[in-house]
């Protein structure tokens, strides 16, 4: 049976509450025409968190790579374009604060992501979801694993990899008080037309 691998992020930041977290636990184990979710958890932390998606990518061998990331504050599902290569922003977990820093010092500038999020996103509008294509993934861990992910991708020839950034959830947006949120259902529903797409594309 072929992998993917899903991974979300635990809590960072002012966000109490990672629905990442809840998206990986729930689709963990389910099949889709013979390509098997196997979730797992990223830390916040710059240092680690490189070193731990190879571990994960060594475990589990995947065919296709999609990493989910919190958007607090989107309104929207958005597949992410593009990483680069660069850390830098506000502290991770453990306090560390990179400053214009390359995540590979002798890698390419950025990546295309090659998950097929055209057809993410219009399936996603056609299902009544909220989504647009994102052409920044920002230079937090996300674009950082998003980079990782497509560099493995690169060097392998024919994974599939990519990042989507989804809103927070209804729960996270009770809690933060000052961003909008979707129900846990929804954000669920919406990733798995998002993997069927994915898994659909590389079926062809």
């Amino acid at each position: 049976m072929k992998k993917i691998l899903l991974t979300g992020f635990e809590p960072f930041l002012s966000f109490k509450i990672n629905p990442t977290m809840q998206i990986v636990e729930v689709l963990n184990g389910k099949v889709f025409d013979d390509y098997e979710i196997c979730g797992r958890i990223m830390e916040v932390d710059f240092n680690k968190s490189s070193n731990q998606l190879k571990e994960y990518i060594d475990d589990v061998q995947p065919d296709i790579i999609i990493s989910l990331g919190l958007a607090g504050g989107r309104y929207k599902i958005t597949p992410e374009r593009i990483a680069i290569n660069i850390k830098d922003g506000e502290p991770d977990n453990n306090g560390f604060a990179p400053v214009d820093v390359k995540i590979a010092e002798e890698g390419a500038d950025a990546y295309l992501t090659t998950l097929p999020v055209r057809r993410m996103v219009d399936r996603l509008n056609e299902e009544g979801y909220p989504a647009e294509i994102s052409n920044t993934a920002g230079t937090y861990l996300c674009n950082n694993i998003m980079y990782e992910g497509l560099a493995y991708a690169k060097n392998q020839g024919n994974v599939l990899a990519g990042f989507i950034h989804i809103p927070a959830s209804f729960e996270l947006a009770i809690q933060h008080g000052k961003i909008p949120g979707w129900n846990i259902r929804d954000l669920v529903n919406a990733i798995e037309l998002c993997i069927k797409e994915t898994v659909s594309s590389a079926n062809e």
